[in-house]
């Protein structure tokens, strides 16, 4: 698959690197799987028509697939379809944990401009500023929706909201403590 200028090798290596993390951006944006995966193809598709790739690949693709995924959604049928399946947001695998499942059940509660931002800053790991830009809101913005989000997140799972200023819960010790030291 090469464009005429035979520069189809950025977009294959992109495909392999992103290919799965647009798919949970789509489930993100509220598609079903399938429908993730049809706009991925959409999205490469147009990709590959391109003579040259873009200055910023990465950034772009997102942009390209989120835009096409926001169009995807706004037919009625579509949107009645989703909603039917919104009890199955995340496709189960039968070695899912029940935390696992309950992690998704939390994040799939999010107000969809959260759970966005939480998907791109964790598996896509982009800085508040490359979130702002694909999205085309303030830094600042994206940083407040990804903290209230990871606060509702924090709520959901553990039952207690975060309190900057109180105190979180009991005290857990990431490290054991250091042996004694031998006699000298």
């Amino acid at each position: 698959m090469a464009n005429e200028d035979g520069q189809a090798g950025w977009c294959e290596k992109l495909y392999q690197e992103k290919g799965a993390e647009l798919l949970l951006y789509g489930r993100a944006l509220g598609l079903s799987h399938g429908e993730a995966e049809d706009v991925l193809q959409e999205t490469f598709m147009a990709l590959l028509q391109r003579a040259q790739p873009p200055e910023k690949p990465e950034h772009y693709c997102v942009r390209a697939f989120r835009n096409r995924a926001c169009n995807y959604r706004r037919s009625l049928w579509r949107r009645l379809a989703r909603e039917w399946e919104s009890k199955g947001w995340f496709e189960r695998a039968p070695q899912e944990s029940p935390f696992e499942r309950e992690a998704m059940r939390c994040l799939a509660q999010l107000p969809p401009e959260q759970r966005e931002v939480i998907v791109l800053k964790i598996w896509h790991e982009y800085t508040f500023e490359e979130i702002g830009e694909m999205l085309e809101l303030s830094p600042n913005t994206a940083a407040g929706r990804y903290r209230y989000g990871l606060q509702k997140l924090k709520a959901c799972l553990k039952g207690a909201a975060y309190d900057r200023d109180g105190r979180i819960g009991e005290t857990i010790a990431f490290v054991g403590a250091a042996p004694p030291l031998g006699e000298a």
